[in-house]
């Protein structure tokens, strides 16, 4: 599988559910039963609600852009609301996105779609043996905690990190936490652009070819780009020994891999409803489904069915906070929004 320097991921550093209700005398609800999406009442959004918007997640703007951006936050509240009120099996809700156009986000969160290429045909051998019906590899103990990528475009190296932490749990019988920041400094020379994107197909043959990568606490994470690469070798945790791909837009081979033997690397085309998902199935009429549409990097980690509608569970990388405690769920059999466009994962050496 091969993708360019524009399979780009910026997201933002903190996303947190804001109750949108909130009045001057009683504090913001985050989560918790008293939290809301936002809903018709709300729709003429008044200075305090916005106020306290910028109070919760620290913006500061000018004069002139206050203005600017209370209307981009209303606009974005009607979107929210619109697309809850259609009752289209997911929720969105307000968060720190919210005063960010969607040009906005893109441009400095996600970056351009590019001509990114991704192998045909992957290397996956089924077994014989039928995928269980539903599967959720969180309940085995083997999925390390969600992260945070903050200000940088390296989803790549954290849904690199997500598999290989579930690898070698499967293996060793323990999470331990792996280093995106080796994977931004140091595996340039496979493909990879750092905080402007990669793949993880590339970043898994950097680690076999390196000879491993090392813990989080060895090197830290720090969410841009490293003057060097600073890895010695003395603090390697895990290695690889060869790399898998899933066939192009093959759904049925995706569940295998992920029913069968572990948690796998996929990409998506992230939609601007996407960046306020909170829970249930999402869909979308606007994404693209080809390699030069996928601009996030992300791990799946299960699949199953809720209420009629197969999904697919994934782990994000933009904070616990984010969407259903930093997981979502994408609508399966579908290759939704480019769900099985550019899916891989590793084999450990041990």
């Amino acid at each position: 599988m091969r993708m360019t320097r524009n399979m780009t991921c910026r997201v933002l550093g903190v996303v947190l559910v804001l109750a949108v209700g909130a009045s001057a005398s009683r504090p913001l609800v985050l989560g918790g039963s008293e939290s809301h999406v936002a809903t018709d009442a709300d729709l003429d959004l008044n200075q305090l609600d916005f106020d306290a918007f910028v109070e919760r997640f620290g913006k500061s703007y000018t004069a002139d852009e206050h203005e600017q951006r209370r209307e981009v936050y209303a606009a974005n509240l009607k979107t929210i609301q619109e697309s809850n009120a259609r009752n289209g099996g997911f929720t969105l809700e307000v968060n720190g996105f919210a005063d960010l156009t969607w040009e906005e986000f893109k441009a400095d969160w996600l970056g351009a779609s590019g001509q990114e290429t991704c192998s045909a045909t992957g290397n996956h051998v089924r077994n014989g043996l039928t995928p269980p019906a539903a599967i959720d590899w969180r309940d085995k103990g083997i999925v390390s905690p969600v992260k945070n990528q903050g200000k940088c475009g390296s989803c790549w190296t954290f849904s690199t990190t997500g598999a290989l932490e579930a690898a070698h749990a499967l293996v060793f019988g323990e999470v331990v936490s792996l280093s995106e920041q080796q994977l931004v400094d140091c595996a340039g020379a496979f493909d990879t652009f750092g905080c402007n994107g990669g793949l993880p197909s590339h970043a898994f043959e950097y680690v076999r070819y390196q000879g491993g990568i090392d813990t989080e606490l060895a090197y830290p994470y720090h969410a841009k780009d490293g003057a060097k690469c600073e890895w010695s070798g003395a603090a390697v945790a895990t290695q690889v020994k060869g790399v898998v791909n899933i066939t192009q837009y093959d759904e049925d081979e995706l569940k295998d891999a992920v029913g069968l033997h572990k948690p796998t690397s996929i990409a998506f085309d992230c939609t601007d409803d996407f960046r306020f998902y909170k829970s249930g199935v999402f869909s979308s009429y606007d994404c693209g489904t080809k390699p030069k549409d996928v601009n996030h990097a992300v791990l799946a980690v299960g699949y199953g069915t809720e209420d009629g509608a197969d999904y697919w569970l994934v782990k994000n990388s933009w904070g616990a906070e984010w969407g259903d405690g930093g997981f979502f769920k994408i609508q399966r059999d579908t290759n939704e929004c480019g769900v099985a466009t550019c899916a891989s994962y590793p084999e450990l050496a041990f």
